[in-house]
């Protein structure tokens, strides 16, 4: 009974959250990825957050076709991440400085030659974020953020160059990267409304992360349409201020009406707000 109810709810979401997937494509977005079960086998759940709708994709890998057909070949848009490969295709990326203050903490503890380089990166990045901090309070321009950023850039790179001569291989090997990326670890500084970390995306990944720890997984395709279906409308209907049971019961009224599922879109959610 419980899994007849499950696909029949499955069935009432599908149409929403594909509309849903075509909305996201030509926005600004943060992307991030979990382990997931699917029927006992290793899989992955991913999610692309934008600013009023979030989608999640359960899939058998970890590569770069599941986030391609995310986001659509032709993605132009920014897309803030972590380092991951999946995610290189991407034009124009902001990388996560909170992934990177954590590779700068490992160097540090590793207390070896390359902590030195640990430290002032650190310390780069603490700088970085106090003025952003500014920006975002209003207290200041970001005209002047901008100019405060050269020669800080300049510094990290600097840091970064000797960093990748020194005798530890990880953070030789971590510095070697960053400067192979470098360009984008500045995206947010020059774009509005690009944040510097991806912690929506990691914030909503979370929720799922409790499901896949309760319920190990789905034994089925089906089973993981369902939850991806689930977590989107969920996720979505949170960042529009929607109520999540009337939203989710008005789909499956409308699948037994046979009638049009409500739409997720945010100029819907203003339309019923009002």
């Amino acid at each position: 009974m419980v899994c007849k109810l499950e696909r029949a709810t499955s069935k009432s979401l599908e149409a929403p959250v594909e509309e849903l997937r075509e909305y996201i494509r030509p926005q600004d977005a943060g992307a991030d990825e979990t382990s997931w079960r699917e029927n006992r086998s290793k899989a992955w759940l991913w999610v692309a957050v934008t600013q009023v709708a979030t989608v999640f994709t359960i899939a058998g890998t970890r590569g770069a076709k599941v986030i391609r057909e995310m986001l659509g070949e032709n993605y132009n848009r920014v897309l803030t991440s972590d380092r991951w490969t999946a995610y290189t295709w991407i034009k124009r990326r902001q990388l996560c400085w909170a992934h990177l203050r954590r590779d700068f903490q490992a160097m540090i503890d590793r207390e070896n030659s390359g902590s030195e380089f640990g430290k002032s990166l650190l310390e780069l990045s603490d700088q970085l974020f106090h003025w952003w901090h500014r920006v975002r309070d209003g207290t200041l321009a970001r005209s002047s953020f901008q100019k405060y950023v050269g020669p800080l850039r300049h510094s990290l790179r600097e840091q970064l160059e000797r960093g990748a001569e020194c005798s530890c291989k990880k953070t030789a090997g971590t510095c070697r990267k960053l400067l192979a990326q470098e360009p984008s670890l500045w995206t947010f500084v020059w774009i509005e409304g690009i944040e510097p970390t991806n912690n929506d995306a990691e914030r909503v990944l979370r929720h799922a992360v409790l499901w896949r720890k309760s319920s190990g997984g789905t034994d089925s395709e089906a089973g993981s349409r369902f939850v991806e279906r689930m977590l989107s409308v969920v996720a979505t209907a949170r960042q529009q201020n929607r109520n999540v049971l009337d939203l989710l019961t008005a789909c499956c009224r409308a699948r037994l009406d046979r009638s049009a599922a409500p739409s997720l879109l945010p100029a819907a959610a203003e339309l019923a707000a009002a």
